[in-house]
Formats: structure tokens, C-alpha cells, sequence
């Protein structure tokens, strides 16, 4: 079974050659090297290398450094601004990039919340004439999402993070899944699939969390595994749990069988970016 993260973050120190915009929960500095030995350590074939927003903005140049030093264990995700008149050509530019599968929206960060808006509606136009998948950085913002789902028809989107807040510190939020209701509408959009990433920081129980699988379940039946990614979100995790707590709950879960474990842990993540780790 080929085993793929769907969310990790790598960065580097704050330095003046690539100066952080603000500071991300997690510790001062996490290498693609790093990233590779955590990995290694707990049989991860590969991840999906987000651009970290918080510190890098729109700039992906440490992501792509680290693709090129450890080629075949990352795929590329950099976030895109829909408020730049330009955007459409930061996509190509982007998608002309080695390793790069995908781009992303932080929903969150000053974006319009109108679904017609023409920034977000050009991002969406854009990432699909590049085969490009958009993930969504979307909390809050569900009905939203489902009504670019409806104008988009052609892009595929990908939720991250359940499409829940998620905390950085603890304790998890008292009702971590009380907007489960509107993240399981989105289920009726062909083009819409969904990221587990980050899952177990909303657990109120101790590894292997086993609170987190009645919800669960809710989304597997209602998107089928066919259309979940299992996902860390590390560095982001790194205060509620360890790396390979964030592995071991879902291989060690009797709620999936070993199929549905190849699916969720790999098998949709090949299929919607196109895209395998080579081990070497």
C-alpha cells in the first residue's frame, strides 16, 4: 500500500534571504530533510508540500527547493491571490512548475465572500484549463464553496481540513464537528472532494482517538472513500500530537477495512493530482 500525505508544511528559520510574514504554530524550523526523516520513520511514501501562507504568502520558492532535493517524495501546492488582476498568469506560470499539482485559496484571509466574485471565479476558470485542482482553505464559508461548486462545474475542488476549524494549541474545541451538517452537503458536487487532513486534533480523547470515528464515517459514507484524502496537516499538528500519532490512528483503525486504508491513504490522492511519490 502506497501511503501519501495529503497536507505538510517545510520551512526554514527566519532569516533575511526569505523573511517570514508572520509566525506559524509549530517549532522554528522543520526542513524538507526533516519532513523526509519523520516520514521515513513511519513508512510515508510521499506528501502534498503546501507553500505555508502564514509565512511565505504567495511565495513557493522554499517548497520548490525542497521538491528539487528530495525528487519523487513531494507534489507542490502554492496559495494564489484572487485579488490580483494578474493571477490567471501566476497559474500558468505555476503549472509549468516541476512538481506542481495544485493550487490554493486561503478562504479565511481577507477573500470576498460573494461566490460571484470574478477574482475567485478566475482562479477557478483558470485552474481548470491547467488540469489544476484548487484546494480551499474554507471554514465558514461552506455555502459559499457549494455555489462555486455549482459555477465551476469543471474545477475540482478539494476541501482542507474537513472543512472545519481546526486549533493550533490545545484544548480542541468543545463541538469540534457542530458545522459537520454543512460539510456534508457539499458531498453533492461531483467536483467537490475532501481532505482528513488534521483530523485528529479534534479528537477529545487520547491516540487512537476514537471519538473522531462516528463523524467520520458521516463524511467516508456520504463522499465515499473514492473522494477522502487522508492527512497530517504537520507541521500544524505538532502541539496536540505527534507525526506518527497522526499516521498510526488510521492504520491501526478497526473502522476501515484494508481496502478502504489504501483508498483514503493514497489510492484518491493519486487520482486527483495525478500524481505518485517515486521512492528511491
Amino acid at each position: 500500500m502506497i501511503t501519501i500525505d495529503a497536507q505538510v508544511h517545510a520551512y526554514e528559520r527566519n532569516h533575511p534571504g526569505r523573511p517570514w510574514a508572520a509566525v506559524l504554530h509549530g517549532p522554528p524550523e522543520v526542513t524538507g530533510s526533516d519532513m523526509v526523516a519523520a516520514m521515513d520513520a513511519v513508512g510515508v511514501d510521499g506528501a502534498l508540500l503546501v507553500s505555508p501562507f502564514t509565512m511565505y504568502r504567495y511565495d513557493a520558492s522554499y517548497a520548490i527547493a525542497v521538491h528539487a532535493a528530495h525528487p519523487g517524495r513531494f507534489a507542490l501546492i502554492k496559495p494564489v491571490d484572487p485579488t490580483d488582476p494578474a493571477v490567471a498568469d501566476t497559474i500558468a506560470d505555476w503549472a509549468a512548475t516541476d512538481g506542481a499539482v495544485a493550487i490554493r485559496i486561503m478562504m479565511t484571509r481577507g477573500v470576498s465572500a460573494d461566490a460571484a466574485d470574478p477574482g475567485i471565479n478566475r482562479v477557478l476558470a483558470a485552474a481548470a484549463r491547467h488540469s489544476l485542482p484548487v484546494n480551499l482553505l474554507c471554514w465558514g464559508r461552506l455555502e459559499q464553496v457549494a455555489q462555486l461548486a455549482a459555477r465551476n462545474p469543471g474545477t475540482m475542488l478539494v476541501i482542507d481540513h474537513l472543512g472545519l476549524q481546526q486549533p493550533f494549541e490545545p484544548p480542541p474545541p468543545a463541538e469540534p464537528f457542530a458545522e459537520l451538517a454543512e460539510v456534508l452537503k457539499l458531498a453533492a458536487f461531483d467536483n467537490v472532494v475532501i481532505k482528513i487532513t488534521g483530523a485528529c486534533t479534534l479528537s477529545h480523547e487520547p491516540f487512537p482517538y476514537n471519538d473522531l470515528w462516528d463523524p467520520l464515517g458521516r463524511i467516508f459514507d456520504a463522499f465515499g472513500f473514492e473522494r477522502c484524502m487522508w492527512g497530517t496537516d504537520w507541521t500544524r499538528a505538532v502541539a496536540l500530537l505527534t507525526y506518527a500519532q497522526g499516521v498510526q490512528a488510521f492504520r491501526v483503525a478497526d473502522r476501515l477495512s484494508d481496502s478502504d486504508r489504501a483508498v483514503l491513504m493514497g489510492g484518491t490522492l493519486q487520482h486527483v493530482y495525478d500524481w505518485t511519490p517515486i521512492m528511491r
